[in-house]
C-alpha cells in the first residue's frame, strides 16, 4: 500500500498518515509526502525553479517532518524531484528586503533544519544533480545522506557578496573546519565522491542505484526498538555540542533512564536468554 499525500493535512487526514491510510488532501505547492509500508518519502516538488527553498516551500517542508514525526512510521527518506535536489535559498524573496523579513527567512530555514533533527525517526537524505547553498545545508542536517556519483554539493558565497554563514553551522559540524572553510571561502564544489570522504554524506553511488542504496540505508538505520532510536537521536543532538564533562552526564542520565524502558528490558532478557526481542510498535500521537 502506496499513501501519495500533495496537500495540507487537516486532523483527519494527519491521523490517516499517521497510521498509513489513504487519503486525498488539497495540494500543497511544493512539497509531496508518500507513505509505504514503514517509510514516508518527503519530495522538494518544485522543479520548474531547481526547488530553491522559498519561505513556502521551507514552510511545507517544516510540516511535512512534524506529521512524519507524528506518525508511527520508522523511518524517513528526503528526496527531490527534476534535475537537482536544491539550488539553495530563493534569492527573488531577499532581493530589496528589509533586515526583518530577511531575518525572519532565516529564522523560518532554522526552524526547517532543526524540526528534521528533532523527530524521532531517522532521516536519509537522498541527493542527485546538485545541492547548493542552503540545499547543500540541508544535506549536512539530516540524519543520514547517499549521494549519486553525478551529485555535486556547492556552498557558493565565497564565491560572491553573501557568505554562507547558515550552510555553514550544519556543514562544518558534519566536515571539520579545515574543509568547511575551503567550501565557504572558496565557493567551488566538490563531487560525490569527495563528500563522501569529507563525512558530508555516507555514501556515494551510482545514478542507477540511489533508491536502492538509501533503501537500504534506512533499513540499516531502522532496525530494533523504535522508541530506543527516538531517544537515542535527540540525545545525540542534544550532548554533541556539549563539552565531555558535560555530555557524559548527561547522556549517563539518558542512557540509566532510556534502560528502564520495556524496549530496554526486552532487549536485555533477549540477550540473556539467546532469543531475538519483541518489541512494540512504535506509537503515533
Amino acid at each position: 500500500m502506496v499513501l501519495v499525500t500533495t496537500g495540507r493535512l487537516d486532523e483527519i487526514d494527519r491521523i490517516r498518515l499517521r497510521r498509513g491510510g489513504e487519503t486525498v488532501p488539497e495540494s500543497l505547492q511544493f512539497i509531496l509526502s508518500e507513505r509505504q509500508r514503514d517509510t514516508i518519502t518527503i519530495w522538494l516538488n518544485h522543479p520548474e525553479r531547481l526547488n530553491v527553498l522559498s519561505l513556502t516551500l521551507m514552510e511545507e517542508l517544516t510540516q511535512a517532518f512534524l506529521d512524519a514525526g507524528e506518525s508511527d512510521a520508522t523511518g524517513v527518506i528526503l528526496a527531490a524531484k527534476g534535475r537537482l535536489f536544491s539550488a539553495g535559498h530563493d534569492f527573488a524573496e531577499m532581493a530589496n528586503q528589509d533586515l526583518e523579513s530577511v531575518r525572519n527567512l532565516f529564522g523560518v530555514c532554522t526552524t526547517m533544519m532543526q524540526t528534521l533533527q528533532s523527530i524521532p525517526q531517522p532521516v536519509v537524505a537522498r541527493v542527485h544533480g546538485f545541492a547548493t547553498g542552503g540545499g547543500c545545508q540541508l544535506v549536512a542536517t539530516a540524519d543520514l545522506a547517499v549521494a549519486s556519483h553525478d551529485a555535486t554539493f556547492c556552498t557558493p558565497g565565497g564565491k560572491g557578496g553573501l557568505f554562507c554563514t547558515t550552510p555553514m553551522v550544519a556543514v562544518g559540524r558534519s566536515i571539520g573546519r579545515k574543509r568547511a572553510l575551503e567550501m565557504a571561502m572558496t565557493g567551488d564544489a566538490i563531487d560525490a565522491r569527495t563528500a563522501e570522504s569529507w563525512g558530508l554524506i555516507n555514501l556515494a553511488v551510482p545514478a542507477s542505484e540511489l533508491e536502492d542504496a538509501s533503501t537500504r540505508l534506512l533499513r540499516r538505520a531502522t532496525r530494533g526498538s523504535s522508541s530506543s532510536k527516538g531517544i537515542g537521536k535527540r540525545a545525540f543532538y542534544e550532548q554533541i555540542d556539549m563539552d565531555q564533562t558535560d555530555a557524559y552526564t548527561y547522556a549517563t542520565d539518558v542512557m540509566a533512564a532510556a534502560s528502564l524502558t520495556p524496549d530496554a528490558q526486552e532487549s536485555i532478557a533477549a540477550f540473556i536468554e539467546k532469543r531475538q526481542p519483541k518489541f512494540g510498535a512504535p506509537s503515533s500521537t
